[in-house]
């Protein structure tokens, strides 16, 4: 099955990735996973989770408005976690309610949280990728 690769504006262009893989025929939006980085590819809230997670959701809602979609259209995302505890959960839940006040979302959605040890960049604290299905 053919699959557009996509990087839209407002997002920074990876070299070795594309932003969205958009299945065509079944309309189903792979979005890689996003982090704390504006489109001019600088981070956003260094050291402070919540500001990251905003920043990351942020970047999905781009995404996924991107290929004619809405938030609405995620069906599934994944949220990584560099050095999880369960009270990183506080930050977590403040970035996520920030980011639905500010882009009218609701950034609830079946969710996998996975704790990992370091992501791409000592910059990093949360990566959050999904899949939307698209009408």
């Amino acid at each position: 099955m053919p699959v557009e690769l996509i990087n839209p504006e407002g997002l920074p262009t990876p070299g070795n990735y594309a932003q969205i893989g958009l299945a065509t025929g079944t309309r189903t939006a792979y979005i890689s996973g996003q982090v704390a980085r504006d489109a001019d590819d600088n981070t956003v809230g260094t050291g402070d989770l919540a500001a990251q997670v905003e920043q990351a959701l942020t970047n999905l809602n781009i995404a996924v408005t991107a290929v004619g979609g809405t938030f609405a259209d995620i069906a599934k995302v994944t949220v990584y976690v560099v050095d999880w505890t369960p009270d990183k959960m506080d930050a977590i839940n403040a970035g996520a309610l920030r980011a639905a006040e500010r882009l009218g979302i609701d950034p609830v959605r079946p969710a996998t949280l996975v704790g990992v040890p370091a992501l791409a960049e000592p910059d990093l604290l949360v990566e959050i990728e999904a899949v939307a299905v698209l009408a």
